[in-house]
C-alpha cells in the first residue's frame, strides 16, 4: 500500500448510478476531498484567504473493483512527486482490504491573482515532504 495518511469517507445514497455502483465522478470527489482536507487539516492550508492555490492540471483513475452505498472507503494519500511549484498525488480508494481504484491528481501552485506559479513553501512544503514516497 504505501500510503502515509488514511481519511475514511463514507458513501451516500445518491452516489450509487443506475447500474448500482459507485459513480466514477464521486471516486474523484472523494480522491479531492482527502487532498484538500490533508492540505486544509495537516498543512495549514487557506483555500479561501491564502495568497496561492493549487490548481489541478492533471488526473487520472484506475478503477478496479465496485463499491456502492453503503460502504465505506478508506482513502489512503502519498506524494508521489514534489517539485518546486507542483505536487503528484498517488490516492488509493480502499473498501476494506481491496483496492477499489488508484489515482492521481498534480497540483500546479500559483498566485491567487496573478495565476502564475509559485513556489511551495513553508509549512505546506514541510507538510508534503512528509508524505514523500520513495
Amino acid at each position: 500500500m504505501g500510503y502515509l495518511y488514511w481519511e475514511d469517507v463514507p458513501t451516500r445514497w445518491n452516489d450509487n448510478d443506475c447500474y448500482g455502483h459507485m459513480n466514477n465522478v464521486v471516486h474523484y470527489a472523494m480522491m479531492d476531498t482527502a487532498v484538500n482536507s490533508w492540505m486544509i487539516r495537516e498543512a495549514g492550508f487557506d483555500p479561501i484567504r491564502g495568497d496561492a492555490i493549487g490548481m489541478c492540471v492533471a488526473s487520472s483513475c484506475q478503477y478496479l473493483a465496485e463499491a456502492a452505498y453503503p460502504d465505506v472507503i478508506r482513502v489512503g494519500l502519498r506524494v508521489g512527486k514534489l517539485g518546486n511549484s507542483s505536487v503528484k498525488w498517488e490516492i488509493g480508494l480502499h473498501k476494506g482490504e481491496t483496492l477499489i481504484a488508484e489515482g492521481e491528481f498534480t497540483h500546479v501552485f500559483v498566485d491567487r491573482t496573478s495565476r502564475r506559479p509559485v513556489p511551495i513553501a513553508g509549512a505546506l512544503r514541510d507538510a508534503m515532504q512528509k508524505l514523500v514516497v520513495a
